[in-house]
């Protein structure tokens, strides 16, 4: 069994489910390590620009391998997190973008918004995350490999 090393941030109006997520995570067999990126109290009012880019340069630099991101509607910490090259970050709030969003795009980084999703829908789709895993070989790797093309001559 593959285990890994999750980073999870919030801002301030994520917390409270980046709290909860974090806690199945912790309990998560797949998991051997959670590391912590943003605020960590309610009165932490750090902009989520910060956290998004910082836990996507964890991924990045191999500190960590994969990363969840909760914000109030998951959209800014996507945005931020996709500025550091080589990182691949989407909102997911339904099974199947979530499933999508690793197997065709190899997502290194979800992230949700605690204003658009039940802490109860959030966990049903952290449950099945990290069994999906991104096919080298598959259909939508030339798409990938492509998408990291582009990235490259535009640096």
């Amino acid at each position: 069994m593959t285990k890994y090393r999750i980073a999870v941030g919030s801002d301030f109006a994520g917390f409270e489910l980046k709290e909860i997520l974090k806690k199945y995570l912790a309990a998560d067999p797949r998991v051997a390590e959670i590391i912590e990126i943003g605020v960590t109290s309610l009165e932490d009012k750090t902009d989520y620009p910060n956290i998004g880019f910082g836990l996507a340069t964890k991924i990045s630099e191999g500190s960590a391998d994969r990363g969840l991101l909760v914000c109030g509607t998951g959209i800014g910490m996507a945005i931020s997190a996709n500025k550091v090259p080589g990182i691949r970050a989407t909102t997911t709030h339904d099974p199947y973008s979530l499933e999508r969003a690793v197997l065709s795009n190899n997502c290194q980084v979800i992230c949700m918004g605690a204003r658009v999703i039940a802490p109860e829908l959030a966990l049903n789709l952290i449950k099945p995350w990290l069994d999906y895993v991104f096919d080298e070989q598959g259909s939508s790797a030339p798409k990938v490999k492509r998408i990291n093309e582009l990235e490259k001559e535009q640096g």
